[in-house]
């Protein structure tokens, strides 16, 4: 996979409680710190899901896997500063 431009990367797929509990995490969180953020759907995506479809939502900063299933606002926010 090639390394994302955002920072933050959320891997997850429409209709998923959790993903959008971890959208507005990573939204309130990027924005506070002027950060970039891109969301990718396991559904658009054969490799991400066949990598990720047990653990959605699936968190990453700077490319590698951060967080899975629940997004820490305390941990986020101190991986990006």
């Amino acid at each position: 996979m090639p390394e994302p431009e955002s920072r933050v990367t959320l891997i997850g797929r429409p209709g998923c409680h959790l993903c959008d509990e971890a959208r507005a995490v990573i939204d309130r969180v990027t924005a506070e710190l002027g950060v970039s953020w891109e969301e990718r759907s396991i559904d658009d995506d054969a490799e991400l899901r066949a990598k990720y479809a047990e653990q959605i939502p699936v968190t990453l900063v700077d490319g590698r896997r951060h967080d899975f299933w629940r997004v820490d606002e305390a941990r986020l926010r101190s991986a990006l500063m």
